[in-house]
């Protein structure tokens, strides 16, 4: 058995943790301004929403297909494209004039922030010891949840004082950095040879995310069923059966299907995405909360934004670094109770709530994130290896 050279390992960590924090603060950026591109781009919440999911829609297909193309081409080459992808998309979405070209170019900015976090854990996974991949995540846990904190602050500052155009210019001079970071940090790239992209593997599994992701938005924007909603929601189910199929013949698939047989990662897996998909709900209304119906000023609702990704930084290194050292299962079970907790105290909010009541029931979020996240990420990890 060949030994693995760990030395870069910081350094490694310092290049992800950029890709993150610049991924993560433009997410929370766009959040809080979704109410200004309403007003300045002259149009409705049902259009401005698509700003962010033609970002989340593009993400969401490429991930899994970025995986294993980075296995054949190699994790550094893609890692550094994926830098340049963003910073033009980011400069495109600053000039847009009007909502359909920022959600064009929105898409552009997708393509690149898909290939930062599809190889982010990756380049930790292969950079770290097992035994250190709870604590490299929980690090890794603090970066993302800077880039959160930073980004409402930061957006609030900006809406205020620049415009919005200027939440994407922000992201140029950071992805300079990093692209400089990344190329002396992370180690050359090692070239298999003999290995194929499974193409079939990739289109079908495009075809099968996109058909149930437009099936699950039309459904909110017809009715769960009017004839669109069912047509994607039929195309999802013919193209998983035939992406299902085509993967158990392929010798070299985009997914391995063996690693569901595995218990721990099944499950983790599924309550990771299960968590996900309610905090993501939150936190994409907060901002519509806080000044539509609280009628706070964006700074001011971004800096209470800021409590969710605070309480996440703190937690989510400690829990990784316990979880090295303690296992998964305890942490991850305390921090869906503490989440399960924090949705309790959120239905209370209305348009009485106090800024100080805001804080206290939405505090728990980032408590509870930041206990699940590393040690389930560690576990997912750990058993896919």
């Amino acid at each position: 058995m060949t030994n693995v050279d760990y030395s870069k390992k910081w350094a490694v960590m310092i290049s992800v943790a950029f890709g993150v924090f610049l991924a993560t603060i433009d997410s929370s950026i766009v959040n809080i301004s979704l109410p200004t591109f309403v007003k300045e781009l002259h149009t409705s919440f049902a259009a401005v929403q698509w700003v962010v999911l033609s970002y989340l829609l593009t993400i969401t297909v490429l991930l899994l297909g970025i995986g294993r193309l980075s296995d054949i081409v190699g994790k550094k080459k893609l890692y550094i494209s994926g830098f340049l992808v963003f910073i033009i998309g980011s400069f495109l979405c600053g000039i847009s004039a009007r909502v359909e070209f920022l959600i064009a170019f929105r898409v552009v900015q997708a393509i690149g922030g898909a290939f930062l976090m599809a190889l982010g854990p990756a380049l930790l996974a292969e950079g770290f010891p097992p035994e250190q991949r709870g604590q490299a995540l929980g690090i890794n846990g603090l970066a993302v949840s800077l880039g959160i904190i930073m980004g409402p602050t930061l957006g609030g500052i900006i809406l205020s004082r620049f415009g919005w155009h200027w939440i994407f210019f922000v992201n140029i001079p950071i992805g300079i950095i990093a692209i400089a970071i990344a190329f002396r940090a992370l180690p050359a790239d090692i070239h298999r040879h003999g290995e194929k992209f499974d193409f079939a593997g990739a289109i079908f599994l495009f075809l099968t995310l996109l058909s149930l992701l437009f099936g699950l938005t039309m459904s909110q924007d017809t009715g769960a069923l009017s004839i669109w909603t069912m047509v994607f929601l039929t195309s999802f189910i013919v193209f998983l059966i035939l992406f299902i199929r085509i993967e158990n013949k392929t010798v070299q698939p985009v997914i391995d299907l063996t690693l569901f047989q595995n218990k721990i990662f099944r499950v983790n897996l599924i309550t990771g995405f299960l968590t996900f998909i309610a905090s993501a709900g939150t936190i994409f209304l907060m901002p519509f909360y806080l000044q539509n119906v609280l009628d706070y000023d964006p700074e001011f609702a971004g800096l209470l934004m800021a409590v969710f990704p605070i309480a996440l930084g703190i937690c989510g290194p400690l829990a990784g670094w316990l979880s090295d050292k303690y296992g998964f299962r305890l942490l991850t079970i305390i921090g869906l109770a503490v989440l399960a907790l924090s949705y309790m105290n959120l239905t209370r909010l209305s348009t009485q709530t106090t800024w100080q009541e805001f804080v206290l029931f939405y505090l728990p979020l980032g408590i509870g994130m930041g206990l699940f996240q590393s040690p389930n990420n560690s576990a997912i990890l750990n058993n896919a290896a």
